[in-house]
């Protein structure tokens, strides 16, 4: 059988739970890989059959999103050409983690597809979300759409939901705690993080930086490139993780039994709604490093409180409850 799964290369999530998944999927047969978007730093261990430009949010330095380089680098038509150049119908079953290309080229060829994203939780009303409805609704239902849904989140929220994909990776590091805290926060300059992290100086900090090529040491602060290896290796021997409102980073630390600040981009309404839900489990949120951010830190860097979550190790049957429910009959080869 072949199968065609579409990753979202917005963000490092998509492909670090893609690294997880492709593997299982391989298992049923042959597996071609499409990516579209420009703002990840890990990739995938297998080759690419697609690598399309797609449609990108660009992050900014002040804690949202770079509105004028997002609008700068949309392509519509190199969009609309791409979507019209998938050979669809060869495929048994297409797979989307939040990828605009091939869902709306699957919509247009009148294609089903089923998406296995974090993103797709949010067709559920019980998915939490802050306040009243949010153009950003918008987004969850067209930016991606696809004809069936398997979701995940922290919490099972409705049936089609499940709790994160913790990656192997992961699950088999060794713990520790040697005092310092790991932080990804790509929204924001590392500048303006150092400054601020630097005003807690008894306490080592870890920056992993989207924008630096060589890691470099500032007093109490270390900065480093992006790197999967690198950065599980801090974040499993550290006290806590400072970072955005995402999904899969959260969810990795808090199985690993450390302590998780989250700071939701501004304007970016699922960091917002993922900050939500991950407050219900017991995580502190912050609005924004402002002035009253060192005083957020301090008391989150006292507070001893764990938070114990449960997200057992059931990737393996999701993808395989997933191939016999939606893969064309009669064509699984395990």
């Amino acid at each position: 059988m072949k199968i065609l799964y579409a990753i979202q290369g917005t963000g490092n999530g998509h492909i670090s739970r893609a690294r997880e998944i492709v593997p299982l999927l391989q298992k049923y047969g042959e597996v071609d890989l499409l990516v579209s978007g420009t703002e990840a730093e890990v990739s995938l261990s297998q080759p690419l059959k697609y690598r399309f430009h797609g449609f990108s949010f660009v992050f900014g330095t002040n804690g949202g999103v770079d509105k004028w380089t997002t609008f700068k680098i949309m392509d519509l038509r190199r969009l609309w050409r791409d979507m019209h150049s998938i050979p669809l119908k060869q495929y048994d079953l297409i797979i989307n983690d939040f990828e605009p290309v091939s869902a709306w080229a699957c919509r247009l060829q009148n294609v089903p597809s089923v998406s296995l994203s974090h993103q797709c939780s949010f067709v559920s009303p019980k998915t939490p979300r802050p306040g009243k409805w949010n153009y950003a609704e918008w987004l969850f239902k067209y930016y991606s759409p696809t004809t069936y849904h398997i979701g995940f989140h922290f919490e099972r929220y409705d049936d089609f939901i499940h709790t994160p994909v913790i990656r192997s990776d992961i699950r088999k590091l060794e713990t520790a705690n040697l005092g310092h805290y790991t932080v990804y926060l790509p929204a924001y300059d590392d500048k303006t993080l150092i400054k601020s992290l630097g005003q807690n100086p008894h306490i080592p900090w870890h920056i992993f930086s989207k924008r630096e090529k060589t890691a470099y040491r500032i007093n109490n602060v270390e900065v480093f490139p992006v790197s999967n290896e690198a950065f599980n290796k801090s974040l499993a021997t550290g006290e806590g993780l400072l970072t955005g409102g995402g999904f899969e980073g959260p969810a990795e630390a808090l199985y690993l039994q450390k302590k998780v600040l989250m700071i939701p981009m501004k304007g970016q309404y699922e960091q917002q709604c993922n900050a939500l839900a991950a407050s219900r489990l017991g995580v502190k949120v912050v609005g924004a490093i402002d002035e009253n951010f060192a005083t957020h830190l301090e008391q989150w860097v006292n507070d001893d409180k764990k938070i114990n979550v449960n997200f057992p190790d059931e990737t393996a049957q999701i993808v395989d409850n997933m191939i016999k429910r939606y893969a064309k009959s009669g064509l699984i080869s395990a």
